[in-house]
């Protein structure tokens, strides 16, 4: 499994100039095999690299690796409107998650309603089932890591995402990171401390999606519907959340392009953590 050290010392090495994968290995003590498994990862995962291929299919074909430029999401005319919509979206009413629900077929979505309880206990939305099914990766987007508090059938989700930090799935969470949500950051990353290594990375970014995107196959997308905004009957009493979950893989795949390209350009939660922790406050 490529460590993030490793990751590091790939892109700075490629940042410098392209290099052909046979330089990436020497450059990792790796073999040819295993730097290119690490190159695809970081093209699929991130887009900071590409690679262009000459002279295929023959015993000479010599494969370059890139620093890639292009900072866009490759989409669809309609997906392009949708990720506008989500790049200028600050908090979670300025996007609904039904946008995006409304182009994937209906044999690869379902919805249906949720609710909290007393105690930020979950009903009826089966997260914790759902986060575990991550085998590889697990993206998050967040508003404030509220969910960090959340508990269901007993168990905190702080528990589950313990368990999947301690099996290697790679987490990673678009937040804000300000006083308001430091709390459940520092609760957050105490995983990391405990486990002593980065397992969870955590960028500030205000961004209008909530929800959790799981490997390559699962996407749930969250909707808090507020009754203050509607007139007095206009809502039905039992609808308060609204979870879609799609499956379909090419807008699964168009989502993890979005998260990432936030991702990318987002500054890292620990020194925005960090600079908060500065701030003098007074006496």
């Amino acid at each position: 499994m490529m460590t993030k050290e490793v990751e590091k010392k790939i892109l700075q090495y490629i940042h410098a100039q392209p290099r052909a994968v046979q330089e990436i290995a020497k450059h990792i003590n790796k073999n040819w095999r295993t730097a290119d498994s690490y190159v695809q990862k970081i093209v699929d995962e991130s887009g900071q690299l590409a690679v262009r291929t000459f002279r295929g299919g023959t015993r000479g074909a010599l494969k370059i690796v890139y620093w890639n430029n292009k900072d866009s999401v490759n989409a669809s005319e309609f997906q392009e409107r949708l990720f506008k919509r989500i790049e200028i979206g600050r908090r979670k009413r300025d996007f609904s998650p039904l946008d995006i629900y409304n182009y994937v077929a209906e044999n690869k979505r379902s919805a249906r309603s949720g609710s909290y309880t007393v105690g930020n206990e979950l009903f009826n939305q089966n997260l914790s089932s759902f986060l575990k099914s991550a085998k590889e990766r697990l993206l998050v987007f967040s508003g404030n890591c509220s969910f960090v508090n959340l508990q269901e059938n007993g168990k905190s989700m702080l528990d589950v995402l313990t368990e999947l930090a301690e099996k290697g799935t790679d987490i990673k969470v678009l937040t804000r990171v300000d006083f308001a949500s430091l709390g459940n950051l520092q609760k957050l990353l105490s995983i990391n401390f405990a486990l002593g290594k980065e397992a969870i990375e955590v960028r500030h970014c205000e961004q209008p999606l909530r929800g959790f995107l799981v490997d390559e196959n699962a996407l749930r997308l969250k909707e808090e519907v507020n009754p203050d905004e509607y007139k007095q009957g206009e809502l039905p009493e039992d609808i308060r959340v609204i979870l879609y979950d799609i499956r379909d893989s090419d807008w699964v795949k168009w989502t993890k392009d979005v998260f990432y390209n936030l991702f990318r350009t987002s500054i890292a939660g620990e020194k925005r953590v960090k600079d908060l922790k500065s701030i003098r406050r007074n006496a």
